[in-house]
């Protein structure tokens, strides 16, 4: 099979998808991952406005070369092009759920991600907390689709940012990203995903608010979610101060209400 003009290009200047990788991130100050450079390379997946200003920089190479074969043809997901293939297990029931939340969060060592505003359950929430604090080197990204629903969420938004400063750099790269995405017609996406898996809730039969069963994914889409994450928080409101926090809808948490 030929490779992709964007593959070529790479090979041609003897880079390993890591060097790539490594040059690309020096560019949009990102963290892309070998993982969705492949699947780029191969139009499994569509690269983002962003990555591909770069990979045009990077390649010295016009964008309608490279991603001819992402642009010709309808744009699939991995998970409909492979089908079940990345489908890790099923997770049933609620306890499952939430225990295949934590494993991911457990597993982050690189980037963790966790989108939506309805998170409260306590044993998830704290592990959030403990890998934030834990992992120095671990970039989080919450994004948020409307203002939290529940203050369980909002306390836990507030001691993340006790946890870590968004102001700060480590190794020049903030690793603590909160954002609120404000439009009333963006979906609401609910997902938690590390560098190497991720975990998509399910809706209840029960009701709209609640979510008991969900799928385990493996790292080729977990790489991304990651990513979607990333560009979703980039666009959103900055939520990263005590203070925008306090600001948004709702009941304020006791941490910034002063209770213990």
């Amino acid at each position: 099979m030929t490779p992709s003009a964007l593959k070529q290009v790479r090979l041609d200047l003897n880079l390993t998808q890591e060097e790539a990788c490594d040059r690309l991130n020096a560019i949009t100050g990102g963290t892309t991952p070998p993982t969705l450079l492949s699947a780029w390379e191969s139009g499994r997946k569509r690269t983002g406005l962003r990555n591909r200003r770069a990979l045009c920089e990077l390649y010295g190479e016009d964008s309608r070369v490279l991603f001819a074969h992402q642009d010709g043809r309808e744009a699939t997901t991995s998970l409909a092009e492979m089908g079940t293939a990345n489908i890790e297990r099923l997770l049933t029931r609620h306890v499952d759920l939430i225990e295949g939340m934590i494993e991911v969060v457990l597993g982050a060592k690189e980037q963790l991600v966790v989108t939506g505003s309805r998170s409260r359950e306590p044993g998830y929430l704290a592990a959030i907390e403990n890998a934030v604090a834990g992992v120095p080197d671990l970039i989080h990204y919450r994004v948020l689709y409307g203002p939290p629903r529940h203050v369980e969420l909002r306390d836990h938004l507030a001691r993340l940012l006790q946890l870590r400063d968004p102001a700060a750099r480590r190794n020049g790269v903030q690793s603590l990203h909160i954002g609120l995405v404000e439009s009333s017609s963006a979906l609401e996406r609910h997902f938690v995903a590390s560098e190497s898996a991720a975990v998509i809730p399910l809706p209840s039969f029960h009701g709209a608010d609640g979510f008991d069963c969900g799928v385990m994914l493996g790292a080729e889409v977990a790489a991304g979610l990651v990513q979607h994450g990333r560009e979703a928080c980039a666009s959103a409101r900055p939520v990263e101060t005590l203070h925008a926090l306090d600001r948004l809808p709702g009941r304020p948490g006791p941490e910034l209400l002063g209770e213990t």
